[in-house]
């Protein structure tokens, strides 16, 4: 039960520590903010955190260890291109004709491992005068930061440039654009899929769009995981397409199982994971945007400018089997700082050496659909 708090205590405030000079001699800092508040003498056991998006994009990695038996930096993945099949005659022989034997071609993806981590610290009179386990609540931040941040580097792995199927150059994922209602009702509305809109200005997320998305994955022969593809989606954009019966609710599945992280629903063949991690008004123009480098590529009549993006649409991602890895080297670990300053310090961070890296690149697809409900 949460007592109440006096007048200026409450945890949430700016308390002091009478026993010492000010906030810094209760936590340790990095100058901007300290944990003085902690201690009270009327508190709240109900402490929030903050929620974050966590493991949406990575579960659906290809997991690669390899590095964890053997030494290097660098996983090397050997793609094999298919043999070409004569679209008139197949692989029809000739008697007395000897085989021509064809030569093999492959390419080669490459994931490198880096080291990832994160250190707090705090003091020995701080564990002392908290009401709170601050060595515990240390390590369930630092385990939500983990989560995080190995999220968004797989969410920018999936918006990167990727070396197609064939070797050469990286090119940009494909993009789909949401569909605008028909400006005139036809003879088959309601069902009329409208047009295709533009980077300047693209349509909402409807069943069209999906429709479109899947053509392109399934247009390149590119796999299911398991049965379905997967589409990450921002809430705003999972807002438009809740509007479509066709939409199914994860609650109204005929035959309820093991759902995925996140799952909010399907349509079609496409399972749907709703996440805030989805970017909106990504610019390809900016070096530090994932989707640098895509340019024109996202819409031919952009303009001489380039890419002329909507700053109010979302960038869903749309992926098959075997899109991107997770080269593991290290798994995640909580170290311990060891003895300090003569214990009067300790120290706490998780630690692990990972990587990721695009291993086919046609399989995925982003759709910029702009979000909320249809106007």
């Amino acid at each position: 039960m949460a007592l109440p708090a006096p007048a200026g205590g409450a945890i949430t405030g700016t308390g002091t520590y009478t026993g010492g000079s000010g906030n810094q001699v209760t936590g340790y800092t990095d100058g901007s903010s300290a944990l003085s508040p902690a201690i009270q003498q009327i508190w709240s056991k109900e402490i929030l955190f903050q929620a974050m998006p966590v493991l949406r994009f990575e579960q659906f990695a290809v997991k690669k260890t390899e590095l964890g038996v053997m030494p290097g930096l660098t996983i090397n993945f050997m793609r094999y291109n298919n043999l070409t099949v004569d679209e008139s005659a197949g692989a029809n022989l000739t008697e007395g004709s000897r085989m021509e034997p064809s030569a093999l071609s492959a390419s080669q993806i490459q994931i490198t491992v880096s080291e990832q981590g994160k250190a707090v610290a705090v003091t020995e009179l701080l564990l002392n005068a908290s009401f709170d386990d601050v060595m515990a609540s240390s390590s369930r931040l630092l385990g939500r930061h983990m989560a995080q941040s190995m999220d968004i580097q797989a969410r920018n792995t999936l918006y990167k440039n990727g070396i197609p199927f064939g070797g050469g150059s990286a090119v940009p994922p494909s993009v789909v654009f949401g569909r605008k209602a028909a400006t005139t009702r036809g003879a088959i509305s309601p069902y009329d899929a409208g047009t295709l809109g533009t980077a300047s200005s693209p349509g909402y997320l409807s069943p069209a769009s999906i429709k479109d998305a899947v053509e392109v994955l399934a247009g390149q022969n590119i796999p299911r995981l398991g049965d379905t593809y997967v589409c990450f989606v921002h809430p705003s954009q999972s807002r438009s397409l809740r509007d479509w019966p066709e939409f199914i609710e994860v609650t109204k599945y005929a035959a309820p199982g093991n759902f995925m992280l996140g799952e909010i629903g399907r349509l079609y063949d496409v399972v749907f994971i709703e996440t805030t991690q989805v970017k909106k008004g990504l610019d390809a123009t900016a070096t530090t945007a994932p989707l640098y480098g895509m340019g024109s590529t996202l819409d031919a009549n952009s303009g001489t400018a380039g890419f002329q993006e909507n700053a109010d649409s979302y960038n869903a991602i749309m992926i098959g089997d075997n899109s991107f890895g997770h080269a593991i080297s290290l798994p995640v670990e909580l170290r311990d700082g060891g003895v300090i300053d003569f214990g009067r310090e300790h120290g706490l961070a998780w630690y692990a050496i990972w990587g990721f890296g695009v291993i086919t690149h046609e399989s995925r697809v982003i759709l910029n659909t702009l979000g909320g409900a249809i106007s």
